[in-house]
């Protein structure tokens, strides 16, 4: 079997990014645009904050699914004949695709608060009472969102290292005959 490290690193290296960022994200930049100062402050530095990390964090999703595909290619022959490996691959699949809907949807979301300017804020997900009711809306459901993604990529960290366990030479034995 060839290698495939490009393939590989793009896939690890672009999920590890989007995890730890949005986790960094939730747990230090939220929290902390708090304490900027006034509560247009924590609007603003937790926006400046979240805008600078989008193109980053679609960087490293765009490594991430280029890599993906990369490995499903390299591993095709195994996904249809060692038994576990389709069901795997359909459940990365899956949490894949809902990480995206909910990045994608946390963005859009991201965006109202952003185009509002300095919103007043108690920290970048926590509305204050002054701040419009549309970006208190977006604000309120970015305050659940922003642990969802996290979750969602932990989760596909932690299937892909099931992914590699199922490459050991005597899982991908066992699978292909149990076939």
């Amino acid at each position: 079997m060839a290698r495939n490290t490009l393939s590989r690193s793009l896939h690890d290296v672009g999920l590890a990014a989007w995890f730890g960022g949005t986790l960094a994200n939730a747990v230090a930049l939220n929290p902390a645009a708090g304490e900027a100062g006034g509560a247009s402050d924590a609007g603003r530095v937790a926006n400046a904050g979240w805008d600078r990390w989008t193109p980053v964090n679609a960087a490293a999703i765009g490594a991430h699914l280029v890599g993906s595909v990369g490995q499903l290619i390299a591993h095709r022959a195994r996904v249809s004949q060692q038994e576990g490996v389709a069901g795997m691959s359909t459940v990365k699949t899956l949490l894949t695709a809902a990480a995206l809907g909910v990045t994608a949807y946390s963005r859009a979301l991201g965006k109202v608060v952003s185009d509002a300017g300095g919103t007043p804020s108690r920290s970048g997900t926590k509305p204050s009472k002054r701040a419009r009711a549309e970006v208190a809306e977006a604000q309120a459901k970015l305050d659940q969102l922003q642990w969802v993604i996290p979750a969602l990529t932990g989760a596909l960290v932690v299937v892909s290292s099931y992914a590699g366990e199922q490459q050991r030479p005597s899982e991908v034995a066992r699978g292909l005959t149990a076939r």
